[in-house]
């Protein structure tokens, strides 16, 4: 697609933040496991923390085709900020904006898109991930609120997050239509941090076991009515995937532009190794497949600008560009030869960090149930 003029400001601006500030300090923040406090305040004076959310809220008021190309440039720099900043956007400040409550809006959505507060998304359980309907923590109603009691598995920023979007079961006899969402303030009393998830990449963002133990919440941190957790977390969901694969499209990227680089200087037989035919065609072959994993991201993300539907879109998007973007990223790598398996070459941490696109968010599998049900 063609970008306007704002759209491609917007993506130029994200790319010289990310190439100059970001890209230069990944190790540094996968060695830590995390990053300063203060980088996401520099990331919310760009936009990036609220960006779909209105002026009026604080955002920066930008479209989903913007949203997505910015989420390319940082993941491009670093997969693992990406990955917080597309949770960020699409399932905390998006389900504030679309279902919070005036108050609700107004008590937390200035700290989230100012940067100063980072939010969680508590869906997954240990033995409820693809299946949400197989949720097991327990909200029960009590004088004035909630008690929550329950487990979430797998929850990026459950660490360092400042609020929780937590879905827990509040009438266990309805099925998925007994699900209700919560604002959970992560210093309420009740609210325990159990182990930090050590994971193959994405180091510097924790995924963390998160533990409610009898912990009160008044009615006003129902996040929408009673028995409707199961379509506010989906409908979030749709965004999502679109962040996800817009992630995907940054670290092959990345990844692509090593490899070109180092095939056009690397010399073998009296040239340039991208003039054999062997490396020239992966590359090519690698190159198209991005293309068209980048076309089907924007596309989504076009549909969900026009407010039309765009699940189908955004689950193709999600499935081709996570799995295009694994193979990407192995092309690369073999393209270096022995240079690619060392980290100094950078290849090594973006293998790392894009495996799990094809889990989270919907593994590939929800994905094509997801596309056969609309076929």
């Amino acid at each position: 697609m063609i970008l306007s003029e704002t759209q491609s400001a917007i993506r130029d601006a994200v790319r010289r933040f990310a190439q100059e500030v970001l890209r230069p300090l990944s190790f540094e923040f996968e060695a830590n496991r995390g990053y300063p406090p203060e980088l996401f305040e520099r990331l919310a004076a760009l936009g990036l923390t609220g960006m779909t959310a209105p002026e009026s809220a604080g955002g920066a008021g930008a479209d989903h085709v913007s949203y997505a190309l910015a989420l390319m440039e940082i993941a491009a720099a670093d997969g693992a900020l990406s990955t917080i900043l597309s949770i960020q956007n699409s399932l905390i400040v998006s389900a504030l904006l679309k279902d919070g409550s005036a108050a609700q809006r107004a008590r937390f959505l200035p700290d989230l898109v100012a940067g100063r507060m980072i939010g969680a998304f508590a869906l997954t359980e240990a033995d409820a991930g693809s299946d949400a309907s197989a949720i097991r923590s327990r909200a029960e109603r009590v004088e004035g609120g909630y008690r929550l009691n329950g487990a979430k598995q797998f929850i990026t920023s459950g660490r360092i997050a400042g609020l929780a979007i937590v879905y827990a079961v509040t009438d266990p006899a309805a099925g998925k239509r007994g699900l209700s969402g919560f604002l959970v303030p992560t210093g309420t009393p009740g609210y325990r941090v159990g182990k930090i998830e050590h994971k193959l990449g994405q180091a510097a963002s924790d995924t963390c076991e998160i533990r409610f133990e009898d912990m009160f919440l008044p009615e006003d941190l129902r996040l929408g009515p009673e028995g409707a957790g199961y379509s506010i977390a989906l409908s979030n969901l749709e965004v999502g995937r679109i962040g996800i694969a817009a992630q995907c499209i940054g670290m092959a990227v990345a990844a692509l532009e090593i490899a070109v680089s180092y095939a056009k200087e690397r010399r073998s037989f009296g040239q340039p190794i991208i003039q054999h035919q062997a490396v020239g065609f992966r590359l090519a072959d690698l190159s198209a497949r991005l293309e068209a994993a980048r076309q089907l991201v924007l596309h989504a993300a076009c549909l969900k600008d026009a407010g039309l539907p765009c699940l189908k879109e955004a689950s193709m998007a999600k499935l081709f560009a996570s799995e295009a973007a694994e193979a990407i990223v192995s092309g690369a790598l073999q393209t270096l030869g022995g240079y690619g398996y060392l980290e100094e070459f950078g290849l090594a941490k973006i293998y790392r960090d894009v495996r799990v696109c094809q889990i989270y968010e919907g593994t590939s599998d929800i994905q094509r149930m997801v596309i056969a049900r609309a076929l």
